[in-house]
């Protein structure tokens, strides 16, 4: 028997309703004559307070809050794929066809197609044994994504009967199972899942490879492992929505969750509009054949944008329980936490730091929490692994405020955009002095199998080139250039080429916006070693000015245009050259001396 309520009081997003005792914690409610969704987030003898996914302008008191019994959850089933969602999983194009350009209050629709047909091909077999995540049967969601349709979590027992090969709606039943307790579960291709309770899983596993993203700096330098958590802070104009772009294409993953939390209307727009057109590196088919998208931009209503990230979470566990890579990309996680603050604020909690909830750290790490590689729940072991990556939006690009912090103290990858590199037009901006990685160590070993025994040496080699040069630019701040010795400016030359001929990276360039793993170790290593032999023909007494003068540097700067295919013969045709324009030169000076 659902509960129904009066409003007594209404804040905003938030309504407290009287009369709702027997409800229960984060139970779906209708609100409302316009039958508004909102979701219960306190229980006070029988009142409940409820925060409302949309506008409550007009609500008054003495108005019906009636509970539904449902958690808030997502359907989950063939028909996601393509889809582009608001934060409480609505359809928007479905309901643009509704009501127009404006989601119109209290209007709702399901979130995977009822009339759509799906061709089902069974892969379990009738008086089998079946546990929760055991596949059933594969649909092809997508050119791109074969669905598996699995048993649900909490189900057990044997397969009594399954339906033949043929096309099916995801609301017909495809399975009947005998539980324990002698009952028959009719099955469906569709499961729903609270959206606040993560998937389970049979183990998860250690972050032992990387996601490879095509990005030289993020690759080389500071890598993420699949299942790993990484964060984007910078602030306006740093080019956080388009590195999330990039790896959103790019990284090597199957599935793609990208959720716009809270962002504005002209970059959402950018988003949808080119998304659509973006193709699959793999196959050349749209990029959104293995994409679901999460629009709640920052006109939405805040409540809806602060479930949003749970719902695109839940999604990415379910494409992960199959097996797949999945990459979740949220922009940005500090709009969400500003919703918390304004939900917060109307529940007139003791605020925290800057106005923030003093459990904004802990709903932070409950979303990055819940990414990993994991063996999956089934009789076959699958893995599969989600890995989450946030923009963060600290305010005049301050990373000391809250949100940014609180990530850092959860997230192991941090990507700093500096203001300064952007207004340089060095992209991607990622500062390489103040980033870092903690799974560098771990995926060692993949980079030796993999790519080259030499890999995590040669980085370290960039990487104290790099600090070499900040030390040396201090200096030259103080005395000027002039006073530098000849081996120390050849260093800030070698890591000059290394900023902008290795690290800097043309997004829309055809051929430079990806460069796969063994080029971007054949690139670093054609750099240190004309960094080796700079220091061996200063060391003999050539000047700089005479090295600088080579034609090799050309070379160096289009390294990075040169076509994947040709990677090999062309690098080791500049390395020549580097060994016969510096080699002689430093002939030439032995030669004078002697």
């Amino acid at each position: 028997m659902p509960s129904i309520g009066r409003i007594i009081r209404v804040a905003g997003p938030v309504v407290v309703a009287k009369g709702m005792r027997g409800s229960q914690m984060y139970e779906l409610v209708r609100v409302g004559e316009l039958n508004l969704i909102g979701e219960i987030i306190r229980l006070q003898e029988d009142l409940a307070t409820v925060q409302v996914y949309e506008e409550t302008s007009g609500l008054r008191p003495g108005e019906k809050v009636v509970g539904t019994g449902q958690l808030l959850s997502v359907e989950l089933g063939p028909g996601l794929l393509t889809q582009i969602y608001d934060g409480i999983q609505r359809p928007l194009e479905i309901i643009k066809e509704s009501t127009g350009d404006f989601i119109a209050r209290g209007v709702s629709a399901p979130a995977l197609p009822r009339d759509k047909k799906w061709l089902f091909a069974p892969k379990a077999k009738a008086g089998s044994k079946v546990v929760g995540g055991d596949v059933l049967g594969e649909v092809p969601e997508t050119p791109l994504v074969t669905h598996k349709v699995m048993v649900p979590p909490d189900v057990e027992g044997r397969l009594e009967e399954i339906a033949p090969e043929g096309e099916y709606t995801v609301e017909d039943v495809i399975a009947r199972v005998r539980v324990p307790d002698g009952t028959v579960r009719e099955l469906t291709m569709m499961q729903r899942w609270p959206v606040r309770r993560p998937r389970p899983y049979k183990t998860k596993l250690d972050p032992v490879q990387p996601l490879l993203t095509g990005q030289r700096i993020i690759d080389a330098l500071f890598p993420i492992a699949k299942g790993g958590t990484a964060a984007i802070p910078g602030g306006f104009g740093t080019g956080k929505t388009v590195t999330q772009h990039q790896l959103a294409q790019w990284a090597d993953a199957k599935v793609i969750v990208y959720i716009g939390c809270g962002e504005r209307g002209n970059e959402m727009t950018e988003m949808l509009e080119r998304f659509p057109e973006l193709k699959d590196p793999k196959t050349g088919r749209p990029l959104m054949e293995r994409t679901v998208m999460i629009a709640n931009t920052s006109n939405m209503p805040v409540a809806a944008r602060e479930a949003s990230v749970y719902t695109g979470v839940t999604l990415a566990e379910y494409y992960r329980d199959m097996g797949y890579d999945v990459a979740l990309m949220a922009d940005s996680t500090s709009r969400w936490a500003e919703a918390l603050r304004e939900i917060s604020g109307r529940l007139e909690e003791m605020p925290g730091e800057e106005g923030f909830p003093p459990y904004l750290g802990a709903r932070l790490a409950e979303f990055y929490e819940r990414a990993g590689r994991v063996v999956t729940l089934g009789s076959e072991d699958r893995i599969g692994s989600v890995s989450i990556i946030g923009a963060v939006s600290p305010p005049g690009g301050d990373f000391s405020e809250p949100v940014v912090q609180a990530t850092l103290r959860i997230v192991k990858v941090f990507w700093a955009l500096d203001t300064a590199l952007a207004y340089r037009r060095h992209f991607p901006a990622i500062n390489w002095l103040t980033s870092y990685s903690l799974y560098l160590e771990t995926l060692e070993d993949w980079y030796r199998e993999n790519v080259a025994p030499d890999w995590p040496e040669l980085r370290k080699e960039a990487m104290a080139i790099l600090q070499r040069e900040a030390e040396l630019l201090e200096i030259v701040r103080l005395v000027g250039p002039d006073a530098l010795p000849e081996a120390d400016r050849a260093t800030l030359e070698v890591a000059r080429v290394i900023r902008e001929d290795f690290l800097m990276q043309h997004a829309y360039h055809p051929i430079d916006t990806y460069c796969p793993a063994e080029k971007t170790y054949l690139m670093l290593k054609t750099i240190l070693h004309f960094n080796r032999k700079v220091k061996e023909a200063i060391s003999s007494g050539v000047t700089l000015s005479e090295i600088l003068r080579l034609p090799i540097k050309e070379d160096l700067a289009r390294m990075k245009l040169i076509p994947y295919d040709k990677v090999k013969e062309s690098l080791g045709e500049i390395m020549k050259k580097i060994d016969e324009q510096i080699g002689s030169l430093i002939k030439s000076r032995k030669a004078v001396v002697t």
